[in-house]
């Protein structure tokens, strides 16, 4: 069961408290490819999704699971909000929570920013991304993925490529997986892999083809020039010599490997389009049907408290 009143982050979680979380999504996976319709378990309840970050794909998965359980979605953009105003995030947090919604969703470009609106609303709350933090429904839905496609986690080898750096989901991508017992290696340029990466129980490589060799799993990252303040690669060009995922540098890993990539991708400098679009290699667009499945997992379970449904603690 799950004990936890908010999804802040990976971080606290307990291997089972994780597998109970893709079990749940399991039967949103199969639902959904069958279009059902029946189920609105949330129905009378509702969703804020509270965005001030931009985001297409985890706001617009976010909105189509609360509405496939039923539930009244309402989308705040930040660059609609009291924010830009100078509003205060715990002014903010205070608004939210006297409207009385089911469940907040917030996705913020500080890092703790969920944990301290968590703290001061009498809703659960689900990360959506906080800064360099964590983004536990991405590396929930990664998770899935592995695991629809390969069988099993434990055991497997994850290689994360990119800018390790500024990258929420590879944080709780290696929370996750190494809590699932997976072997994950990161790869990156010395100025964008964090010191102490071992303390994570992960491999750090500079070297993408050696880090290759016998991978399962190849997760590319994107370069976050948003993030950067300073040359942290010389060019694109040089960081697609060294670091970007090519059919050539792919034949590395194993035969069967299978590549994801959070979005949005840099066509042609952390991965290539043949590869990206491979049928059989790349689970790109599956990670995207995943994230509806987990994404309503979450807010079923939840919300379940609330709802007097078992299956809470």
């Amino acid at each position: 069961m799950f004990p936890h009143r908010d999804l802040t982050g990976i971080a606290g979680l307990c291997p089972h408290e994780i597998t109970f979380l893709l079990d749940e999504a399991e039967q949103w996976v199969e639902s959904n490819r069958h279009h059902a319709k029946g189920d609105h378990r949330l129905a009378g309840l509702t969703v804020i999704n509270a965005f001030f970050e931009n985001s297409t794909r985890t706001l617009l998965s976010f909105e189509i699971a609360g509405k496939r359980l039923g539930a009244d979605v309402v989308n705040m953009h930040a660059a609609q909000s009291s924010v830009k105003k100078g509003e205060t995030l715990i002014d903010t947090a205070m608004t939210l929570n006297a409207m009385r919604a089911d469940a907040i969703v917030i996705r913020h470009h500080s890092s703790g920013a969920v944990k301290l609106i968590a703290g001061k609303v009498g809703c659960p709350v689900l990360n959506a991304g906080d800064g360099r933090h964590e983004h536990p429904t991405q590396a929930l839905l990664d998770a899935l993925t592995i695991r629809r496609r390969r069988g099993h986690i434990a055991g497997q080898r994850v290689v994360i490529c990119g800018d390790v750096l500024h990258s929420r989901v590879a944080r709780s991508n290696i929370l996750a997986l190494t809590a699932l017992a997976a072997e994950v290696r990161v790869v990156a340029p010395a100025t964008l892999m964090p010191p102490g990466m071992e303390r994570m129980g992960v491999t750090p490589f500079a070297d993408f083809d050696a880090a290759l060799e016998g991978a399962d799993v190849v997760m590319m990252l994107r370069l976050q020039n948003e993030r950067m303040a300073g040359g942290f690669v010389p060019s694109t060009r040089e960081f697609h010599l060294r670091y970007g995922l090519t059919m050539a540098r792919l034949a590395r890993a194993r035969p069967d490997a299978l590549v994801m990539h959070p979005g949005p991708m840099n066509r042609g400098v952390e991965i290539d389009s043949a590869v990206a679009d491979h049928v059989e290699r790349s689970a790109i667009t599956e990670q995207v049907e995943m994230g509806v499945a987990v994404r309503m997992a979450c807010l079923d379970v939840l919300t379940r408290r609330a709802r007097g449904v078992a299956g809470w603690g």
